[in-house]
């Protein structure tokens, strides 16, 4: 089966590492920003998107960070958030991503007077607004910050707690990971685990496996967002994989934040070949310019995967899903049916061609 855009798109997908605020549109910055009285650092979508988008010359994750400024500017208003969270699935059910958990610090949108309440609102009305319109599953991951005040962690820790069933099904810690360990954090995660939220923390992007170390064993975390400095430590990368903890791996996001200097130097093809847990996510569609489509042509195109490989990461996706387990099985049983159709309407294609 010849792996094109076009196939990949079709497939039935899963997206769990993706940033509502770096995942905006171009136009509609510049359409709330117009509404919003907000300047902006271009006068047009094409300069904005230069300053935005990051590209191989961003020379680390603070600097990738900076573009956060602008998408932040214009996600300070209840009908902004809800807009943008319903064109995020919206983009993403473009794609036949069946299942996506959007996360996101509501810390971040209170500049203009916002309650952390009407913060969450905004955006779960977003989503399942896209949920009725479309064919996708969404949930939410509120998001503590690696570089603020460990108190606002527990803040953020109470709110995903209080919006537990409401939307919310996950706490995250994000951020600037150099020099702010999560270990700051842990009175966060240990408010979030004891109320039996899912627990994935931003880890082993910008620093090394005790950065994923803390993650594990001071977080409890159940997933690892990228991982990608795993492979330095052989020890703690055979407990990931014994206890199948799926790593949340973006491939053009890492190479943008310098996690690494090429895609030939990730460690994703090391990881699939050991059978690590890994899915593929775009971590953020506006600042790294990409699409989930996009991340499986790049694992495709560098990583020489075929169409098992490619299916077998799409499962993992859908088996790291935060959902409770019944939710869980009925989706991937749907998504593994959904496949199969598509196999056979494929198979059927190439046998009409081949008999030409």
């Amino acid at each position: 089966m010849e792996l094109t855009r076009e196939v990949i798109k079709r497939l039935p997908k899963t997206e769990l590492h993706v940033h509502l605020d770096g995942s905006v549109r171009i136009e509609t910055i510049f359409d709330l920003a117009k509404k919003q009285n907000v300047e902006l650092p271009a006068d047009n979508p094409e300069d904005l998107k230069k300053i935005v988008c990051c590209g191989e010359s961003c020379s680390s994750l603070e600097e990738y960070l900076k573009a956060f400024d602008v998408t932040l500017s214009v996600m300070q208003t209840e009908d902004a958030l809800e807009r943008i969270a319903f064109e995020l699935a919206e983009d993403a059910a473009e794609e036949n991503i069946r299942y996506i958990e959007v996360r996101y610090s509501p810390i971040l949108h209170i500049n203009k007077g916002l309650k952390l309440s009407q913060i969450c609102d905004a955006v779960i009305n977003g989503l399942k607004r896209a949920e009725k319109k479309y064919n996708i599953i969404t949930k939410v991951i509120v998001c503590g910050i690696r570089n603020m005040d460990p108190a606002t962690s527990v803040r953020l820790a109470n709110l995903a707690v209080a919006y537990k069933n409401k939307g919310v099904i996950g706490f995250d810690l994000a951020g600037a990971e150099y020099n702010n360990p999560a270990k700051e954090h842990k009175e966060a995660f240990y408010l979030a685990l004891n109320n039996n939220l899912n627990i994935t923390v931003h880890a082993g992007e910008a620093y090394g496996p005790k950065s994923i170390h803390q993650a594990l064993h001071y977080c409890s975390a159940h997933r690892i967002g990228h991982g990608t400095r795993l492979a330095e430590d052989g020890d703690l990368l055979n407990y990931v994989n014994d206890h199948r903890i799926p790593l949340e791996i973006c491939l053009k996001s890492n190479l943008h934040t310098k996690s690494v200097r090429s895609y030939k130097e990730h460690p994703f093809s090391f990881y699939f070949d050991y059978g690590l847990r890994i899915t593929l996510n775009t971590d953020n569609r506006l600042v790294s310019d990409t699409t989930l489509t996009d991340e499986f042509m790049i694992a495709i195109e560098n990583y020489n995967l075929n169409y098992s490989d490619v299916k077998n990461i799409i499962i993992n996706g859908f088996k790291s899903a935060f959902l409770p387990y019944r939710q869980k099985v009925i989706l991937l049983n749907k998504a593994l049916q959904e496949l199969s159709e598509i196999e056979k309407d494929l198979n059927e294609i190439v046998s009409v061609k081949e008999s030409i």
